[in-house]
């Protein structure tokens, strides 16, 4: 009988590549810009037990290849800062991702709030471009000069999700959430500074734009590796978690549908 490739694999055949591939090295080029926002907003958007940290929200945008021979994607990135106890780290609301592979490992895996969207990087001499849309949509647009080439670095950086589930019987989530800590060690190079703007534009299922750019603190371009692996670190409450869902699923009823 031909080999039937649904069936059970047996162990040691083959490793989960979904996990396997987060943990390997991935370049990317990406935009990237941070910047002070309103201390409230941020104090907003944060479901317990995540408390706020500096009042800075960060976006990037990005252009992976992985590699595999497959075409690059687009991915974004949009989060404010934020600790959970002693933990110093970032908060993702938004994460756009061009490919259905590359949104589902992450939302399985992290409980990242990956949606499907249109993400685009140019860089066309000293001039460089990003754009997210969705939905029908304009969400946000970062456009600069590059400056001249600085060092490159590393760093290490923590992200925080929650791996929330929707109960299939149609009220709150299946069970109480787990919080994830998704450590990443960042390597960069060929690191140029942005001279340039960043606009959140009105996007009623992403709305980014209700955190305010009060000040760029930082904006550069960079060709980025990125290797991560994640922890559950503990259960939440399901009540603390579900009035925030909206973040990662779409509320339709804001487009004027039925609910």
């Amino acid at each position: 009988m031909a080999p039937i490739r649904y069936a059970a694999r047996q162990p040691g055949d083959v490793r989960n590549r979904e996990v396997e591939a987060t943990r390997a090295q991935i370049w990317s080029k990406a935009l990237t810009v941070v910047f002070d926002t309103d201390p409230d907003v941020v104090a907003a958007v944060l479901p317990r037990p995540l408390e706020p940290s500096e009042p800075t929200a960060r976006m990037r945008i990005a252009v992976v290849d992985m590699g595999s021979g497959l075409p690059a994607f687009g991915a974004g990135w949009f989060g404010v800062r934020a600790r959970h106890g002693d933990v110093e780290g970032e908060y993702a609301l938004f994460m756009p991702m061009t490919t259905e592979q590359s949104t589902i490992g992450g939302r399985e895996t992290y409980g990242e709030p990956k949606k499907i969207g249109q993400v685009q990087l140019a860089v066309d001499a000293d001039r460089v471009r990003g754009t997210i849309a969705r939905m029908g949509s304009d969400v946000a647009e970062l456009t600069g000069t590059l400056g001249p080439e600085r060092p490159g670095y590393e760093r290490d950086k923590v992200d925080f999700y929650f791996k929330a589930f929707p109960d299939p019987g149609g009220a709150g989530l299946e069970g109480d959430p787990a919080l994830v800590h998704c450590r990443r060690h960042e390597v960069a190079r060929v690191v140029r500074p942005v001279t340039g703007e960043c606009k959140l534009f009105e996007a009623p299922l992403d709305p980014v734009a209700d955190i305010p750019v009060r000040r760029v603190v930082s904006f550069e371009y960079a060709e980025i590796a990125t290797s991560q692996a994640g922890e559950i670190v503990g259960r939440v409450p399901a009540a603390w978690v579900a009035p925030f869902l909206h973040q990662r699923y779409d509320d339709l009823a804001v487009l004027g549908g039925r609910p």
